[in-house]
């Protein structure tokens, strides 16, 4: 039987952190009377002295633990190949990278590090012996286009498998999960002046997996107009849907899986999201072993409805997953 706890990545308020409405305390105040049990710090966006932590912003963070009662548990930790002008970083430097990252999340007193699909399969499997020493687990994340099934997740899986080590594995974001066009793209290319009629004939296109170029050429005979043509390079992009969800997949890595992104964009009156079929992802989790967080990742950051939906996005969790 699962034990699932609910937290927050502080990324859910990356408008109001950005702009100075929220300072990196009010963003763990605000994560507590959420009720979030944990919460998430990307390292890029709020360790000023990235990527490494200096005493003042631990004496924070230890700060807040006391005031609020909740902890980091888990670091988004990033990858860039592009440091050295001219060249990508090697396969030994985006190693090194991910080392340092592994040592900064475990002065953090995270036990889940969030690697991105730049750090290789192989990179990520001679990773482990450091993510063990460091008592750091550490995922890839599964982020849309990608899915539970596709071949680049095969071969991190068996890098993990050969590594014979449990403390690397797998992130699942739940936006590769989504199943209908992402809803405030949607509205915001209405309210551009895109045609329903237009914007429908896109998602159909995508559903049938068109390719985009073609499906770009049917639109534009169709008299799409340009907010269409914004609407369509997310819908090939990183909010991608399909008609349905591969919950198969999802069964099959949850012995992989250490740490969940509980990505989401809207959610209605009656707390559902809008292109996400939680009801179907969430009790794949439930039924599993899963031991650890599901952290919520609102992403919709222009909306400045950032606590609202993060507060609707934990009810709908409590919710489906039976949580008094």
């Amino acid at each position: 039987m699962s034990n699932i706890k609910l937290g927050i990545t502080l990324y859910c308020f990356t408008a109001e952190y950005a702009r100075g409405i929220f300072s990196f305390e009010d963003c763990v105040r605000k994560a507590a009377e959420l009720g979030a049990e944990g919460y998430e710090i990307v390292g890029t966006q709020m360790l000023p002295s990235y990527p490494y932590v200096d005493d003042e912003f631990l004496g924070l963070v230890e700060d807040c633990s006391r005031k609020y009662g909740i902890r980091p548990v888990s670091y988004g930790a990033n990858q860039d190949r592009g440091m050295i002008k001219g060249r990508n970083l090697t396969e030994d430097e985006m190693l090194l990278n991910a080392i340092t990252d592994v040592k900064t999340a475990h002065k953090l007193g995270c036990k889940i590090m969030r690697a991105q699909y730049l750090l290789s399969p192989n990179a990520l499997k001679r990773l482990a012996p450091y993510a063990e020493q460091y008592d750091v687990k550490v995922g890839i994340e599964i982020h849309n286009p990608e899915t539970p099934t596709t071949p680049i997740v095969k071969e991190y899986i068996k890098a993990i498998d050969e590594s014979g080590s449990k403390f690397i594995g797998l992130i699942p974001d739940f936006g590769c999960f989504a199943t209908r066009p992402n809803k405030p793209h949607w509205d915001d290319a209405i309210k551009a002046g895109a045609k329903v009629e237009h914007l429908e004939l896109a998602a159909k296109l995508r559903y049938d997996d068109v390719p985009k170029e073609e499906a770009r050429k049917k639109l534009i005979e169709a008299g799409a107009a340009g907010p269409v043509f914004g609407a369509l390079e997310g819908m090939y992009g990183f909010v991608q849907f399909r008609k349905e969800a591969d919950l198969k997949g999802l069964k099959d890595i949850m012995p992989y899986c250490i740490h969940f992104h509980g990505k989401f964009h809207y959610l209605d009156e009656n707390n559902h999201e809008a292109s996400i079929p939680y009801n179907e992802i969430l009790p794949v989790i439930n039924d599993s072993d899963f031991e650890g967080y599901i952290v919520s990742e609102y992403e919709d950051h222009v909306s400045g409805r950032a606590v609202e939906m993060t507060k609707k996005h934990l009810i709908m969790e409590k919710n489906l997953l039976g949580f008094k």
